[in-house]
């Protein structure tokens, strides 16, 4: 399988689609960062709308952001629902991305006339999103942005048997636990957090590693204080990614936490560990050890990763295939669905990460 630079190959191809197409829209997921800023995995649809002259309309995804222009080049990061949107605008090409998980249904209205293709209208359509509003007795609720969409009564009617089963399956009890633990977007993809360290953990505790890493950008959201059910636990692992091990010498773990130190805070590529003890800094590892003693570079250990970052995913260093290397086949849910069962009720401040990883 070949991986090749997205500008490249669409300036390759754009010459044999103008031939055969009016109007030309890429549908990417390379993330929108305003006038040219790269991302992590790929450097957006910004850099190759200036790149690669031709393109219409891009719709965009991956950097999970409302596209809502203040200025040329400038996007408005606080936009709120139901407020005018105008969509970015390089090189010829409207730029659009609807936020994520379908909050919003953007609509573009284009005329094409004479050749020529024309944004009329642009909107992002709020999907039944709510804000909260404290009332006047201090207690707050929830009210809508816009005027709400009336549900299709005959939809779902027609989709509630699915979704009872669903919820009977989501709502199973799994656990409980004593305090939040904590996996929030904002806070896992730039420092240690304790639900960072619980999966390392679960993942060391079911491949009896020595150590493990994890990829912020895999842990989607936190486990609440109190019960924990199946649903809570596909929330923090909705990917169905499989645990995988593999055992190499104390010289090559240490090249891959030097690979690991290196990723940048603020991305999904930023690790999370469990088993090692580490100072960084400026994104080099200057002391490591693992289970509280220094490495043998000759010795040989056991490190826990996901099968995403195995294969190279985020920017890691690609350990499939290689000896030593094992995909044990659990899913990640499952695995860690079974390890708040085995340490419920959990005491959260056992997972706090304290001084283990030290970045400066």
């Amino acid at each position: 399988m070949e991986f090749r630079q997205p500008a490249a190959e669409a300036a390759a191809l754009m010459p044999e689609l103008k031939a055969r197409a009016n109007v030309v829209i890429a549908a990417t997921h390379m993330g929108h960062y305003p006038d040219g800023n790269h991302g992590v995995n790929a450097a957006g649809d910004v850099e190759m709308a200036r790149a690669v002259q031709g393109f219409d309309l891009i719709v965009g995804g991956h950097s999970q952001n409302p596209v809502c222009m203040q200025a040329e080049n400038v996007r408005n990061d606080a936009y709120v629902p139901g407020q005018p949107c105008a969509p970015d605008r390089q090189n010829g090409a409207w730029i659009v991305q609807a936020h994520e998980w379908g909050k919003y249904v953007g609509r573009a209205d284009f005329e094409y006339r004479n050749g020529e293709l024309t944004l009329l209208k642009y909107q992002l359509l709020p999907v039944n999103l709510k804000q909260t509003v404290k009332r006047a007795d201090g207690s707050s609720q929830k009210v809508p942005y816009t005027a709400e969409i009336a549900e299709d009564l005959a939809l779902l009617g027609f989709l509630k048997p699915y979704q009872d089963k669903g919820q009977a399956a989501l709502g199973v009890e799994v656990g409980s636990s004593d305090g939040k633990l904590n996996g929030d977007r904002s806070e896992v993809r730039k420092q240690p957090t304790s639900l960072g360290v619980f999966t390392a953990m679960a993942m060391m505790d079911k491949a009896r590693a020595d150590f493990a890493v994890v990829n912020s950008g895999g842990i989607r959201d936190s486990l609440p204080a109190g019960k924990l059910t199946y649903k809570d636990v596909l929330k923090v692992f909705p990917f169905g990614s499989t645990l995988t091990f593999i055992d190499f010498s104390g010289k090559d773990a240490l090249d891959y936490l030097a690979a690991a130190a290196k990723m940048s805070a603020g991305a999904g590529a930023f690790a999370q560990f469990a088993g090692v003890q580490l100072l960084i800094e400026n994104g080099e590892v200057k002391q490591a050890r693992i289970g509280g003693k220094a490495i043998d570079p000759a010795r040989i250990y056991r490190m826990a990763i996901n099968s995403f970052m195995a294969a190279g995913g985020d920017g890691y260093p690609r350990l499939a295939g290689k000896p030593g290397f094992v995909d044990t086949g659990f899913v990640d849910a499952d695995m860690l669905k079974a390890y708040i069962s085995a340490q419920s009720p959990i005491r959260s401040t056992n997972f706090e990460p304290g001084d283990s990883v030290i970045r400066r």
